[in-house]
């Protein structure tokens, strides 16, 4: 069963244009996630899919010099992009990270993607979003080929399009959901990329901790914000677009 992470990247967002190639420390965003992404012990390739846009070329340039596979499709279309990539890789299984989330924590990852390989059903999808209880910017969902090529048939409105998997979230009478949580309610904290302010917590996480320890985790995140929690407030009041 090959395992591939598909991480969608672009920069046009509507929010903070530009965000994923934004720089901390002389490093984009995207470049973050991507090693972060590497050491997963679960994944056999990652990808990144971006778009066909001009200024996406910047992203396709990023993917080379790190050595990572990119495939481009349509901007507006993201779940036609994703079938795309993903039958392009060959995938049986297809885990679905998003760029707006570098300080994704591989072993969370791992722990996602190992609770979707004992049922095994056809048109299987586990997440880790279903309920929260991680912080927002640990995002996993893990879904068979099968289940992402029936819902590239069946999902037709312009919003389950451009969400790749909200039509499979919606359908529990076809798709097996199963959610997987952290062993304590943390959906309180903010740790994606989607404002200026979000920017700003983001780079001072990465500031403190990156130097002394490459490879943080999620826990490393929480303890910094036991020495700092007045830091929650930099984005707390920012409203997620979608959900």
């Amino acid at each position: 069963m090959k395992v591939v992470a598909i991480i969608q990247a672009r920069t046009g967002a509507s929010r903070l244009p530009g965000k994923v190639l934004k720089e901390v420390l002389g490093k984009p965003l995207l470049a973050y996630q991507l090693e972060r992404v590497r050491n997963c012990s679960n994944i056999d390739q990652i990808l990144v899919a971006t778009t066909k846009q001009k200024a996406d070329d910047r992203i396709v340039s990023l993917c080379e010099e790190m050595d990572i596979y990119p495939y481009r499709g349509s901007e507006s279309d993201v779940l036609g992009r994703y079938y795309e990539a993903a039958n392009h890789m060959q995938a049986d299984i297809i885990v679905r990270l998003t760029a707006d989330c570098p300080l994704i924590d591989p072993s969370q990852v791992d722990y996602v993607i190992q609770n979707y390989f004992p049922n095994q059903h056809s048109l299987q999808y586990v997440s880790n979003t279903l309920k929260r209880t991680f912080p927002r910017g640990m995002d996993t969902e893990v879904f068979s080929f099968a289940a992402l090529k029936e819902t590239h048939v069946m999902a037709k409105s312009t919003v389950d399009r451009e969400h790749v998997t909200r039509y499979m979230v919606n359908h529990p009478e076809t798709f097996t959901l199963k959610n997987v949580t952290y062993h304590e309610d943390q959906s309180q904290h903010r740790w994606t990329v989607d404002t200026i302010e979000d920017f700003w917590l983001i780079k001072r996480i990465i500031e403190t901790l990156y130097p002394k320890k490459p490879h943080f985790n999620l826990e490393d995140i929480l303890h910094l914000f036991a020495q700092f929690p007045d830091w929650r407030f930099i984005n707390s009041h920012i409203h997620q677009k979608y959900e």
